[in-house]
C-alpha cells in the first residue's frame, strides 16, 4: 500500500515511518507537517491510505477530510480520544488510534486498511457504465445491464454489502458499495448527507431538525454533513 504522513510534530511523523518500514508491502511516499501540503500533494498523486493527525494549526484532519473528495482509507493518530465517534461518521476512517502508539495497535489499523483495500479491489463493477452525455447510469442485475435515468433518482441507500437505488419509477438493489455510486453521481446533484445515504438535494421536500424528507423517506443527516448541505441549498 502507498500512504503518506500528515502530522505537525516531527517525532510523530518519525514513529508512524518507523512502524511503516517494519511492515512489507506499506511503503510511504510522503510525509506532510500541515494539511494544505498534504492537499496540493493528493491534487498530483494517487495514495491507499493517510495516516492523519486531527489537532493541527489552521486546518484539522477533520476539516482536511472534509475538503478532498474521494478520500483513500484514512487512519487518525491523535492524543484526543474525543473525537472518535464523529471520525468513525466518515466511512474513509478505518481506524483511530491514540499516541503513543504501540506497535501491536499499529499491526491491527494496518490489517484494517489492508482488508478495506482489498474489497475495494474485488468488488465487481455492477456499476458500470456511466454515459455522462446522456446523464444515465448502467447497474449490473442479475447479469443484465439496466439503464437508470440519473435525474430520475432521489435517494441511495447502503444495505450492508448491497445498495438500493431509489427512483422515481422503481426501486434496484445492486451489489456495489456506496462509494462506488457516489463517484459517478453529478456531485452539484447528489450529496453524501450521512454513511449509509446519498440524496439528490433538488429532490428534498422538508428539512427539520437533522433529518430530510424525501418522497416518503425521512433521512438522517449526520453532524459533520448538515454544514455541507445547508450551504448547497438556496436559502432565502
Amino acid at each position: 500500500m502507498k500512504c503518506i504522513i500528515i502530522d505537525d510534530e516531527a517525532t510523530a511523523r518519525l514513529i508512524i515511518s518507523k512502524h511503516c518500514s517494519d511492515i512489507k508491502g506499506l511503503n510511504v511516499l510522503e510525509e506532510f507537517s500541515n494539511a494544505m501540503d498534504a492537499m496540493k500533494y493528493l491534487n498530483q498523486h494517487t495514495v491507499d491510505l493517510i495516516f492523519l493527525d486531527i489537532h493541527m494549526p489552521g486546518f484539522n484532519g477533520i476539516d482536511f477530510i472534509q475538503t478532498i473528495k474521494n478520500p483513500p482509507n484514512v487512519i487518525l493518530t491523535t492524543s484526543d480520544p474525543n473525537f472518535a465517534i464523529e471520525a468513525f461518521e466518515y466511512d474513509c476512517i478505518v481506524d483511530y488510534l491514540i499516541k503513543p502508539v504501540t506497535e501491536e495497535r499499529f499491526n491491527k489499523a494496518i490489517n484494517k486498511a489492508s482488508n478495506s483495500v482489498k474489497v475495494a479491489q474485488k468488488t465487481e463493477t455492477n456499476i458500470t457504465t456511466q454515459d455522462s452525455t446522456d446523464n444515465v447510469l448502467y447497474v449490473n442485475i442479475d447479469r443484465r445491464l439496466i439503464k437508470i435515468d440519473m435525474p430520475s433518482i432521489y435517494l441511495v441507500e447502503a444495505k450492508g454489502d448491497y445498495i438500493m437505488i431509489k427512483t422515481e419509477t422503481k426501486n434496484y438493489i445492486v451489489h456495489s458499495t456506496l462509494k462506488k455510486i457516489e463517484d459517478k453521481l453529478p456531485d452539484h446533484t447528489f450529496l453524501k448527507v450521512h454513511r449509509s445515504y446519498v440524496i439528490n438535494v433538488s429532490k428534498i421536500i422538508d428539512i427539520e431538525d437533522n433529518c430530510v424528507l424525501i418522497k416518503k423517506d425521512i433521512i438522517p443527516v449526520s453532524r459533520s454533513n448538515r454544514p455541507i448541505l445547508m450551504k448547497r441549498l438556496n436559502l432565502l
